[in-house]
């Protein structure tokens, strides 16, 4: 294993690098209730964890209306396992676990977590209700976005081990909700 993915499964909190992973379907066991966040007009989707409550969030960062060409989403906490303030995330969740890459496409964005760049998210307007939206496609269906729940378990404060990803949102053509989940 190179030293870098090495150095990565050292320090970040909440994601398992596996260079061989497949998406396949998995099924998540939410033992707990989460909360669900409040939503605005610049809400895009959040996402939840098994080791504890809090929540990291994801708005669109408009600028005249449309997404600011250097950070297109803003990224951060609520953190409801303490009074759920809201909080910015640190260097090392920015940079290596939550934040996102963004990429300047024609009509849209393309997003990619630094920790799972194999999986492309659009930050698009959405044509049913002018609202800016993140739409993936997840086992073959194209989903707009609203929550991803990271199931662990095992591993350790450092390296937890994620075993299925939850993805839920809306069939953009019917506006039906859709669950999908995979194995990172």
């Amino acid at each position: 294993m190179n030293l870098l993915i090495s150095f990565l499964l050292i320090i970040i909190p909440g994601l398992r690098v596996n260079a061989e992973a497949k998406e396949e379907p998995c099924t998540c066991r939410i033992e707990k209730k989460f909360p669900v966040p409040p939503a605005d007009n610049s809400s895009l989707f959040y996402i939840q964890r098994t080791p504890n409550t809090n929540t990291i969030m994801y708005d669109v960062n408009l600028h005249g209306g449309v997404p600011d060409p250097e950070e297109p989403v803003h990224v951060y906490w609520l953190r409801y396992g303490e009074q759920g303030q809201k909080e910015e995330l640190s260097f090392i969740q920015e940079h290596y676990a939550y934040g996102l890459k963004t990429k300047k496409l024609h009509d849209k964005y393309e997003l990619r977590f630094v920790s799972y760049k194999k999986m492309p998210f659009y930050l698009t307007r959405s044509s049913r209700d002018d609202r800016y939206r993140i739409v993936a496609t997840i086992n073959g269906a194209e989903i707009e976005v609203s929550r991803v729940f990271l199931q662990i378990e095992g591993g350790s404060f450092w390296l937890p081990n994620v075993v299925c990803v939850e993805v839920k949102g809306t069939d953009p053509a019917t506006g039906k909700e859709i669950t999908q989940t995979f194995k990172p």
